[in-house]
């Protein structure tokens, strides 16, 4: 009995989480102005959401706890990753941050969400990815963050 209580459980939380147990559904997003592109999880964000400044567009999942911004714009004072990142003014306490000479990662918590922005930099151009979802499936999301993180790429 102890065991069929635990398994029901399980699987209502399984099933209020964003990210579920089925396979993911991934395709490449791409910006064909700036050469952006990256790999979308297609069967999680499954919703438009407007689009971002400059180029590129908004998801979220169908039920709005999560969303994720693929975007380009130009690199107009040609900063560096680090500049660029400085002048933007993120948070005192960021939880992780890898700031290269090509790109920068930073990632913390804001309230129940864990937020993640990525920017690739490129021939004048900034590629980007933010995004956000449930601090409480933090681990769920790891592998989904990961993906999207290493496969931005733009010319």
């Amino acid at each position: 009995m102890k065991w069929m209580v635990s398994a029901l459980v399980l699987a209502l939380v399984a099933s209020n989480s964003t990210v579920s147990a089925q396979p993911v559904r991934w395709t490449t997003y791409s910006i064909p102005q700036t050469g952006t592109s990256v790999d979308f999880p297609a069967s999680i964000f499954t919703e438009e959401a407007g689009r971002p400044d400059g180029y590129g567009q908004r998801f979220r999942t169908a039920d709005g706890r999560a969303d994720l911004t693929i975007q380009a714009a130009p690199n107009v004072s040609n900063d560096s990753p680090a500049a660029f990142l400085a002048k933007k003014h993120p948070p005192a306490h960021i939880q992780y941050k890898r700031t290269t000479p090509r790109f920068f990662a930073v990632s913390s918590y804001k309230g129940d969400k864990v937020w993640y922005n990525r920017c690739n930099f490129s021939s004048r151009l900034i590629h980007c990815v933010l995004i956000n979802y449930p601090a409480s499936e933090e681990r769920e999301w790891d592998h989904i963050v990961t993906r999207i993180s290493l496969s931005l790429r733009g010319r």
